[in-house]
């Protein structure tokens, strides 16, 4: 594919085997706004849940329950740019999988709720 190409769904190939790569100005727009951006992510492709996790301790198990936040897609250029975005937030996040991307520390969960925000409101229902 040629630059200044748009993808097309009706080209040959799988999509998420295909480039995919921001063009130098999208890459500035992206760049001055990268909340905006990430929120775009992980309003498409990503989630924000309750995690909970059994502790075993002496006396029994003990619940935890916390926020975080996954980020899930098969293009390996697309878990690489959202990758970017978040270190560029300053947002810490690892692969769960070798395709998703996990945030789940206090801090970092904290951060990006300030850029991302609920998916759906009920404001008006």
């Amino acid at each position: 594919m040629e630059r200044g190409q748009s993808l097309r769904s009706d080209e040959p190939g799988k999509k998420h085997t295909r480039t995919i790569e921001l063009e130098p100005s999208q890459r500035i727009i992206t760049g001055q706004h990268p909340g905006s951006f990430a929120r775009g992510l992980f309003h498409s492709d990503g989630c924000r849940f309750l995690s909970r996790v059994r502790r075993p301790l002496a006396e029994g198990g003990r619940w935890c329950v916390y926020p975080r936040y996954m980020f899930t897609n098969e293009s390996q250029d697309i878990l690489g740019l959202c990758g970017e975005t978040l270190d560029q937030l300053g947002v810490s996040w690892r692969f769960s999988r070798r395709n998703t991307i996990s945030v789940a520390r206090r801090d970092a969960v904290a951060r990006l709720d300030q850029f991302v925000g609920p998916k759906y409101s009920l404001v008006g229902w």
